[in-house]
């Protein structure tokens, strides 16, 4: 139980239900953001693409309520992209049931992440990014299955979009 506890609390992290207002000069919102990714806009444009979910969550490092997101119990033929930029990130068949309440991967497509050290709220943790507009993704965890690469993409719903495979 313990364990199950600490899984749930450590993929969680910020949970809050109201999107975080970042303040900014009108100076400041019309820099670009972050210019080191290929996908780089500024604070006003990120608002104006952006769910406020969204934005909460892929600018402002936030997380979705645990078993809340569309993706959690999906299960479909495809790839999901990056909901902010449309970058392709995780292969439907590198999807797993963590029972976390998170979508979760086992593996990113190469190249389309970027890890980064998270000790925020007291913890340990790497942080997922999309490699091409560092957009907060979730974060990856070593208790995924075994049998493939033992990492777990605990990734919020919100932060992704679905493309289905094309029938043949």
């Amino acid at each position: 139980m313990l364990i199950v506890l600490l899984s749930l609390t450590a993929c969680q992290g910020q949970v809050n239900k109201k999107a975080v207002r970042n303040e900014t000069t009108n100076t400041e919102n019309q820099e670009l953001i972050d210019s080191k990714y290929k996908v780089a806009k500024t604070d006003a444009q990120w608002r104006e693409e952006l769910t406020a979910e969204q934005y909460y969550v892929l600018r402002n490092k936030g997380t979705e309520r645990p078993h809340t997101g569309e993706y959690d119990k999906f299960f479909e033929e495809g790839v999901y992209v990056c909901a902010a930029c449309n970058h392709p990130l995780f292969k439907s068949d590198a999807k797993f049931d963590s029972h976390c309440g998170w979508p979760s991967f086992d593996q990113a497509i190469e190249g389309s992440v970027i890890h980064e050290h998270d000790s925020s709220h007291g913890m340990n943790r790497t942080e997922v990014l999309c490699s091409s507009c560092g957009g907060h993704l979730g974060h990856v965890f070593d208790d995924g299955p075994k049998e493939t690469t033992g990492n777990r993409f605990c990734t919020n719903s919100v932060s992704i979009k679905f493309i289905p495979a094309k029938k043949k």
